[in-house]
C-alpha cells in the first residue's frame, strides 16, 4: 500500500523558502542539480521540455519534480526569463559533508526580465532597462536602471501619455510599482504586456544613499527608493557600480513619440521589427558594444542645444579630415571590450579570470587611443581626452596576479600566477614535487616487481592507487600492497608510502584551490575601488566610438555638414533618404530639394501612389534627426533650424494592442501634433483623412491644414490625394503646392520621383493598380467607369473646389455629390420644387427665430398637400 507523504526536513525547508518567492520559479540546489517541485515542476517541465518525475513515488501524495544540471542552469534560466518569468536561485550555503543535520540553503539571487545581466553577442549593443513608477495625481516619478552597466536616470513625467512614451522608448520588460499606482494607470499600461513587480518597502544602504545624493524632488526620491530596494531584494549583493541618479527632462531633447519613431524607422523596421533597414542600421559603424548602446541613446534623444550639436559636428569633421588617424583609432577600439559591463561584473561579483584579462587588454589600448586623438585635436576633444584615463593601477594588479590562460571557473584553481603569493607557491611546489615523486615511485615499483605496465593513477572517489593487470598479480609482494578496488581485468592497490604522499599532495591541492579563490576575490575587491574611474573611461570611449562611426558613414555616404540657423527656414539642396539610397544604390535614387522660407510653412504634396511622397517626407525627418545628434546629413547643402518636436502620421496601421482602427490611430496621431506642436516643430502628415468617407476625409484634411496654418505655423509637409485641396494655395499665404512628377506615355506610367512646383494634374490610380498586377479585365472596367464618372460629373474648376479658409457653407459637399448623380432622375413634384426653390433663396440667418418657425410650418403644410 502507498504510504502517506510525510513532510521531510528538506521539503519543509523548500516550502518555507518557496513561500518567500511565490511569483518565481524556485531553483532549489540538491547536489549537482537545481530541482523544482510541485507547480513549479509541472509548469517548468512544460516550458523547458524536461522530464517530469515524482518524489516519494510509493507515497499516496506524490510530489511532482524536475531538475536541471547546475553547470547548464544559465540556459534554462534565460529561457524562463525571456518568456516573462522570474527565477529564484537557491544555493547550498555549506558543504553537505560538513553539515550537522539539514544543509543550510538560501536564495542568493532572483533573476527577472529587468535584471538580466548575462547578454549574448546579439544583445551586446542593447540596454536592458528596469523601470520604476511612483504616482502622485497626474504626475509620475519615473526612474530606470541598467543593472549591467550601472546607468541610473530619473525624471518627473506630467501625464500618462508621456509615461507610456517613455516605457515604449526604453523597451522595458519590467516595471517596479508601489501602492501609489492607481487602477486607471495600471489599465492604461496593461496593453503593453510589461511585467509589473510590487515593491512595498524601502531600505537604506550605502548604494541607495550614493545614488540619491543629487536628487532633490520628493517624487524622484520616492521612485528611486523603491527601485533600489527592489534591486537589493532581488540581487542580494553589492551594487557598488550603480552611478549617481541623473535627472533628465524629456523636454531637454528633441521630442519624438513612440509612434513617430516607428513611422520614421529610426531604430526598428516597421515591417520586420528588426534593426535592418533603419537609420540605426545605416549609422552603426561602432567598434564596441558600449558605443553601439550609446548610438541608440543619441538617436532616442537628439539634442536641442546648438552649442552641443556644433561641438559634435566639429569632432566629426576632425575625424573625417584625418583618415589615417581615424582608421588607426578604429583598429584600437576594436580591441576594447565592454568596459561598462566588465565594471558591472566586478561589482556584482560575477567576473572571472578571462573577464579580467579582457579588462586589462582594453585598458592597455587607452594610451594608444589618447596619443592618436591628441595628434589631431584642435581643442574640440579636450573634455573627452580627460575621460580617457588608462587606470594603470588596474592593469598592474591584473598583470601581476592572473595567469595568461585562466579557466572559466574561479573555483577550480590555476588562476593565480607564480610569485604572486608565497603561501600559494608553497602549495604548488608541494603538488609539483609530489607529481615528480609519483613518477619516480611508478618507475621504482616497475623495476622492483618486473611489471612493465604497472601504473599509478587517481580518481576523486579512491584517490591515488597502483593498478596491476590480473595476469601480473602473482608478481606482487604481499607485505606492502593492500587491495583497494577490483576491476574486470585489473586490481588496484595502495602502499603505506603512497598513502602518506596522497595525504600531502591532496592536502596541498585542496588548500591551493581554496587560497586561489580567496586571492581572486581579494583582487576583485581591490578593483572595485576603481569602478567609478572605469565608468568615466567607458563613457569617453563610447562617445569617441560613436563620433568615429558618424565620420565613417559621412565619408562613405557623401554626407555634408549642416549649418544651423536661428531663422525659421529650411534649405536642403539635393537631399535624399539615406536608408533608401543605401538599399537601392546611389545611381537609382533621385535627390530632391526641400526649401521653405520663413514665410512658407506648409508644403501640400500631391502625386500618384508609389511615387515617393512618403519617402520625401521621411527624408526630411531623418535629416533633422541626423543634424540634432551631431552627424552630417544626406544632401549637397543643408541649412536647418533646431526643431523641438517631430510629429508624424505616415503609413496606415491599426493599433491592435489598443483595439483601435486605422482611422482612430490616424486621428490620435494627428491630434498629438495639433495639441502639442509649436512654431518650432516639424509635422509630417501623409494622406490624413483617407481612413473615412471621402467627404469627411476631405473636410477633416482641409480643417487640419487650416488649423496648422492659422494657429501653429509649424513647418509641415502634408501629402494628399484630395486634389481639390490644392486650391488652398489661393487663400493660405503660408502654403504652397508641390507634386511628385510622373509621365504617362502609351498608357504606361513612369514615376520621375522628382518633386516639382505646383499641384499634380491627376492621381493615376488605375495606372498604379496596373503596376500592382491587377487583372487586365478589371482595369479595363475601371477605365470605363472612370470615363463615365468624369463625363457625368459636374466638375467645378480646381480653384473653386476647396472652401475658402473660414467659409462655412456646404458648397464643396454639394459639388462633390454631383459625381454620383444617377443617369435618370425622377420628376419632382411641383409643390416640392417650389418649396426647394424658396428655401434656396431665403436668407435664414436674417430671420428671427419666430419668423423662421412660421416659414418652416408653411413649407411643411405645402409638402403635405396631395
Amino acid at each position: 500500500m502507498p504510504q502517506k507523504t510525510k513532510k521531510t526536513p528538506m521539503m519543509d525547508q523548500y516550502l518555507k523558502i518557496k513561500a518567500q518567492y511565490p511569483d518565481a520559479f524556485l531553483f532549489y540546489r540538491l547536489g549537482d542539480f537545481y530541482e523544482m517541485f510541485f507547480d513549479d515542476a509541472i509548469k517548468g517541465a512544460q516550458i523547458l521540455e524536461l522530464t517530469l518525475t515524482n518524489r516519494n513515488k510509493n507515497a499516496a501524495e506524490k510530489i511532482p519534480m524536475c531538475g536541471v544540471p547546475h553547470h547548464a542552469a544559465q540556459n534554462y534560466i534565460d529561457t524562463l526569463v525571456d518568456q516573462g518569468y522570474k527565477v529564484a536561485i537557491c544555493e547550498q550555503m555549506e558543504d553537505p559533508k560538513l553539515a550537522k543535520g539539514m544543509v543550510k540553503r538560501e536564495v542568493i539571487q532572483v533573476v527577472t526580465p529587468g535584471t538580466m545581466t548575462d547578454t549574448g553577442a546579439k544583445e551586446a549593443k542593447d540596454n536592458n532597462y528596469l523601470t520604476a513608477v511612483h504616482q502622485q495625481g497626474d504626475q509620475f516619478g519615473f526612474a530606470y536602471v541598467d543593472l549591467s552597466t550601472g546607468e541610473l536616470k530619473t525624471a518627473v513625467l506630467n501625464g500618462a501619455e508621456i509615461l507610456l512614451n517613455e516605457l515604449l522608448s526604453l523597451r522595458t520588460k519590467e516595471i517596479v510599482i508601489d501602492d501609489s499606482i492607481t487602477e486607471k494607470t495600471r489599465a492604461y499600461i496593461a496593453p503593453l504586456k510589461i511585467m509589473l513587480s510590487k515593491q512595498a518597502d524601502v531600505t537604506t544602504s550605502a548604494e541607495v544613499s550614493y545614488a540619491l545624493q543629487d536628487v532633490s524632488t520628493p517624487l524622484e526620491q520616492a521612485v528611486l527608493q523603491h527601485l533600489l530596494a527592489y534591486l537589493l531584494r532581488t540581487q542580494k549583493r553589492s551594487l557598488g557600480h550603480l552611478q549617481k541618479a541623473v535627472h533628465y527632462e524629456p523636454s531637454d531633447y528633441l521630442k519624438i513619440d513612440h509612434y513617430s519613431k516607428r513611422n520614421l524607422e529610426l531604430l526598428q523596421n516597421s515591417r520586420t521589427g528588426k534593426k535592418g533597414g533603419t537609420l540605426l542600421w545605416l549609422l552603426d559603424q561602432t567598434k564596441t558594444a558600449m558605443g553601439g548602446r550609446l548610438l541608440k541613446q543619441w538617436l532616442e534623444r537628439p539634442l536641442l542645444s546648438i552649442k552641443k550639436i556644433e561641438l559634435r559636428q566639429k569632432q566629426v569633421k576632425i575625424l573625417l579630415d584625418h583618415f589615417f588617424e581615424r582608421s588607426e583609432l578604429a583598429d584600437e577600439l576594436t580591441s576594447v571590450y565592454d568596459l561598462e559591463r566588465l565594471a558591472g561584473r566586478v561589482a556584482l561579483g560575477t567576473v572571472n579570470g578571462r573577464d579580467l584579462l579582457q579588462l586589462k587588454q582594453s585598458l592597455q589600448q587607452i594610451p594608444k587611443i589618447r596619443y592618436l586623438l591628441q595628434q589631431i585635436d584642435d581643442g574640440s576633444f579636450k573634455a573627452l581626452l580627460k575621460q580617457l584615463d588608462p587606470v594603470a593601477e588596474v592593469v598592474d594588479l591584473i598583470e601581476q596576479a592572473i595567469v595568461d590562460d585562466p579557466p572559466m571557473s574561479i573555483t577550480d584553481g590555476n588562476l593565480i600566477k607564480q610569485g604572486f603569493d608565497q603561501e600559494l607557491d608553497g602549495y604548488k611546489d608541494a603538488m609539483k614535487n609530489g607529481k615528480h615523486w609519483l613518477a619516480k615511485l611508478e618507475a621504482d615499483e616497475r623495476q622492483a616487481t618486473g611489471i612493465n605496465n604497472l601504473k599509478i593513477g587517481f580518481n576523486r572517489v579512491f584517490g591515488y592507487y597502483i593498478e596491476v593487470s590480473k595476469a601480473n598479480l602473482a608478481k606482487l609482494p604481499t607485505d606492502r600492497y593492500q587491495r583497494k578496488q577490483t576491476l574486470t581485468n585489473a586490481e588496484r592497490f595502495i602502499t603505506p608510502e603512497l598513502k602518506e604522499k596522497e595525504t600531502l599532495i591532496l592536502g596541498a591541492q585542496t588548500k591551493a584551490v581554496a587560497l586561489e579563490y580567496q586571492l581572486f576575490v581579494d583582487l576583485r575587491d581591490r578593483i572595485k575601488d576603481y569602478i567609478k574611474r572605469l565608468q568615466l573611461l567607458a563613457a569617453g570611449i563610447s562617445a569617441l566610438d560613436v563620433l568615429q562611426s558618424f565620420a565613417v558613414i559621412s565619408e562613405q555616404q557623401h554626407f555634408v555638414q549642416p549649418k544651423l540657423t536661428k531663422k525659421h527656414q529650411i534649405d536642403l539642396t539635393a537631399g535624399w533618404h539615406p536608408v533608401v539610397q543605401e538599399v537601392m544604390g546611389e545611381q537609382s535614387y533621385i535627390p530632391n530639394d526641400i526649401k521653405m522660407s520663413e514665410k512658407l510653412n506648409i508644403l501640400l504634396i500631391t502625386g500618384p501612389n508609389m511615387s515617393g511622397k512618403s519617402t520625401y517626407m521621411r527624408q526630411l525627418a531623418q535629416t533633422v534627426v541626423l543634424t540634432q545628434i551631431g552627424c552630417f546629413v544626406p544632401a549637397k547643402k543643408a541649412v536647418l533650424p533646431i526643431f523641438d518636436q517631430i510629429f508624424t502620421r505616415i503609413g496606415a496601421a491599426d493599433d491592435l494592442i489598443a483595439g483601435q482602427s486605422t482611422f482612430m490611430v490616424e486621428m490620435k496621431e494627428a491630434n498629438e501634433a495639433l495639441m502639442h506642436a509649436t512654431r518650432n516643430s516639424l509635422i509630417l502628415f501623409d494622406e490624413i483623412g483617407r481612413g473615412t468617407a471621402t467627404y469627411d476625409g476631405m473636410a477633416l484634411a482641409q480643417a487640419i491644414i487650416e488649423y496648422v496654418h492659422n494657429n501653429l505655423h509649424a513647418k509641415t509637409l502634408f501629402s494628399t490625394h484630395y486634389h481639390e485641396l490644392t486650391a488652398l494655395e489661393q487663400t493660405l499665404p503660408e502654403l504652397t503646392n508641390v507634386h511628385v512628377g510622373a509621365v504617362e506615355k502609351n498608357g504606361k506610367l513612369t514615376f520621375l520621383h522628382r518633386v516639382e512646383a505646383g499641384p499634380a494634374d491627376k492621381s493615376y490610380g488605375i495606372h498604379v493598380a496596373r503596376l500592382a498586377g491587377m487583372p487586365e479585365s478589371l482595369l479595363q472596367r475601371a477605365d470605363v467607369l472612370l470615363k463615365k464618372l468624369e463625363k457625368t460629373a459636374k466638375k467645378p474648376a480646381a480653384k473653386e473646389t476647396a472652401l475658402k479658409s473660414g467659409e462655412t457653407t456646404n458648397k464643396t459637399a454639394e459639388q462633390q455629390l454631383s459625381l454620383f448623380v444617377p443617369e435618370t432622375v425622377a420628376p419632382v413634384k411641383h409643390q416640392q420644387q417650389r418649396v426647394i426653390d424658396e428655401l434656396s433663396q431665403t436668407e435664414l440667418i436674417s430671420l428671427t427665430p419666430l419668423a423662421a418657425l412660421n416659414l418652416l410650418s408653411k413649407w411643411q403644410q405645402e409638402l403635405r398637400k396631395k
